[in-house]
């Protein structure tokens, strides 16, 4: 499981200077580098280095850290973007869908977009018998889901999660 970390309010602006911002790129490359290996990259020592990540563990420039995992060596071979519009929009109905949502293992990423569409989903499984009993079983039986519109990722162009 991902050590999250305590946050401050996401509209909160962090500035960082230069040695944070090359500790944060060491770190994004490799959530496992070693802070002695960062402090040489980065030419301070040790004590200084593990205070800055410290303080943005605790600011929540850093949310987590996590290991990225291939889906093809998991025998999930289908991503699917998938557009989700609601019947009602209130906040009633609106957390009901995220509360669904968020206890689907399929669903890696949920936003909550504009436009015709109220969320936008990134599905994975293993293939498209999956997604389909997916979509019909348990996506379409959420209730108050208005229109649903499916869109299969034939390739990744880039997938990247660093930031800066």
């Amino acid at each position: 499981m991902a050590k999250a970390f305590k946050k401050e309010e996401s509209t909160t602006h962090v500035a960082l200077d230069q040695k944070n911002v090359a500790i944060l790129r060491l770190l994004q490359d490799n959530a496992r580098v070693t802070i002695k290996e960062i402090s040489d990259k980065v030419n301070l020592s040790t004590t200084p280095v593990y205070e800055r990540i410290k303080w943005m563990e605790e600011t929540g420039v850093i949310r987590q850290y996590a290991t990225l995992v291939d889906p093809a060596k998991l025998n999930k071979h289908l991503m699917v973007i998938v557009y989700v519009s609601l019947k009602q929009h209130n906040k009633t109905a609106g957390s009901k869908f995220v509360k669904a949502i968020n206890e689907m293992n399929e669903v890696l990423e949920c936003y909550s977009i504009s436009g015709e569409f109220d969320f936008m989903l990134k599905v994975v499984v293993e293939d498209m018998n999956v997604y389909y009993d997916f979509h019909v079983n348990r996506l379409s039986e959420i209730e108050n889901i208005g229109n649903v519109q499916s869109v299969f990722v034939m390739g990744v162009v880039k997938e990247t999660h660093i930031l800066i």
